[in-house]
């Protein structure tokens, strides 16, 4: 009866066990089920952070890319910006070239046309020795006093010296537009010609001078057209006497003052190159 007893108690015991020990071994399945969905978790994050890293590179690399292509297009935007005003400059210089063309043909018109209005001279016969005395000679004819051509001194002296410039002589241009100063100093041409005197300097590289020159049509002309060309190459002047900040302040005029003239955008390519250096 014992015997039967103690087994008793101990099949109750181990009955007790058993769901104990199956308890805890589902605990330690879910434990771990836990970790590794924790190890995935962390393995999960590095991937996104890494990703996040790569998506913010790219989009630096784009930005840079972007910042790359507009600047090339703002140049090449510049480029044919500026070959469209170096076409529009060409355009004006071949009219003005072709206004002077059809002013020398007009003056020469006129000079055939005064050529042909004077009369003829004719000499006077020689006086017969043997003629009786007091027999009347005919008169002397004295040769006709030419007459003026009206409207052709002002602009042909202009060209004469604009032709010493053109082909490089710039001491003659120099001397030849100073005279057409002197003589003819309300002309509408008086500014041109005071311009030319400096850019004769300035190609010479006489610059002191030239600045002397481009300052006098500045001050002398101050409404002519022919204000922001000088200006524009009174900051060249400077530019080679080697006075950068009097250049950028003259070419800052030109912009500031004429700021749609072909003198203003070559003005600010000026300063491109200038900021530049």
């Amino acid at each position: 009866m014992t015997r039967l007893t103690g087994a008793l108690a101990i099949a109750a015991v181990l009955a007790g066990a058993a769901p104990a020990a199956a308890q805890d071994r589902v605990h330690q399945q879910m434990m771990a089920e836990i970790r590794m969905l924790q190890e995935q978790q962390q393995q999960l994050q590095q991937i996104l952070g890494t990703l996040g890293e790569t998506l913010r590179a790219l989009n630096t690399k784009l930005d840079t890319q972007n910042d790359a292509t507009r600047r090339a297009f703002a140049d090449q935007k510049l480029v044919v910006d500026n070959m469209a005003e170096g076409i529009r400059i060409l355009r004006e210089k071949a009219d003005d070239t072709s206004v002077r063309l059809s002013t020398l043909s007009q003056e020469l018109e006129v000079m055939r046309q005064a050529l042909a209005s004077m009369p003829v001279y004719t000499p006077a016969p020689p006086v017969d020795p043997n003629a009786p005395p007091g027999e009347p000679q005919p008169p002397a004819q004295s040769a006709p006093s030419p007459s003026p051509i009206v409207g052709v001194s002002v602009q042909r002296q202009y060209d004469l010296s604009y032709g010493d410039y053109v082909i490089g002589q710039y001491d003659l241009a120099i001397s030849g537009f100073a005279e057409f100063i002197k003589q003819f100093p309300d002309s509408a041409l008086a500014d041109d010609a005071q311009l030319n005197i400096g850019n004769s300097y300035l190609n010479s590289g006489r610059n002191k001078e030239a600045v002397a020159a481009f300052e006098r049509v500045i001050s002398a002309y101050p409404q002519s057209d022919s204000v922001p060309g000088a200006q524009f190459k009174l900051g060249m002047a400077y530019q080679a006497l080697n006075q950068p900040d009097a250049a950028r302040k003259a070419w800052e005029m030109v912009i500031e003052q004429h700021f749609n003239s072909s003198e203003a955008s070559l003005a600010r390519q000026a300063l491109e190159r200038l900021n530049r250096t």
